[in-house]
């Protein structure tokens, strides 16, 4: 079996409410409830889109599923290596702005220290998640994704010819994830709130 990514956003003050090890535990928690109906949540998003939750949780979290991954993290991988095989091909601007966005998501990125751990992971720490920005930090991506958003063709031809090896299909799906990581971004924004990508 692969690594799993749920992408959750979550009210952040909510979460703060509880010491840094605990904060994983609450949002598990209210995610798990069998009073949000998202309990059987792999089988209702199977298609991808949000899941919102009912009950007393209703108002602190909401959960994204990546259309056509089934909730896998290897497309946000393959799209992280197939980057990296593409940046040098691009215009330097753009190179920096995919860079910034990536970097922030789901990919490592050339100067990624391993020993280092961001602030916004240490919001969670001892627990490990997959992915982790701060209400603050999701504004800063949403505003780099928007200078993104209208160069992403410029991705396409050097994208296709140089990451073709990796397992990510081709510029349209890179393309299509980039997309969707702007909707999460955009929806956790106008909330106000973080994003925690999870695993199981």
């Amino acid at each position: 079996m692969g690594l799993d990514l749920h992408t959750l956003i979550a009210d952040w003050p909510w979460l703060a409410e509880v010491p840094p090890g605990e904060r994983l535990a609450r949002l598990r928690d209210a995610w798990y409830d069998e009073g949000t109906g998202l309990w059987d949540y792999d089988a209702a998003g199977a298609d991808g889109g949000w899941e919102w939750p009912r009950g007393p949780h209703s108002a602190r979290f909401g959960v994204y599923e990546f259309p056509g991954t089934a909730g896998s993290f290897k497309p946000h991988f393959w799209a992280g290596e197939g980057w990296e095989r593409t940046r040098d091909h691009v215009d330097p601007t753009v190179r920096a702005e995919v860079d910034a966005l990536l970097g922030g998501l789901t990919w490592d990125g050339p100067d990624f220290d391993d020993d280092e751990e961001s602030e916004d992971h240490a919001f969670f720490s001892p627990d490990s998640v997959l992915v982790a920005c701060s209400p603050e930090r999701v504004r800063e991506l949403l505003a780099t994704w928007e200078r993104v958003r209208p160069r992403l063709d410029e991705l396409r031809a050097p994208f296709d010819e140089h990451a073709i090896a990796a397992g990510i299909s081709d510029s349209d799906a890179f393309v299509r994830l980039l997309t969707c990581w702007g909707g999460v971004l955009a929806e956790a924004a106008r909330r106000g709130w973080g994003i925690a990508g999870v695993s199981g």
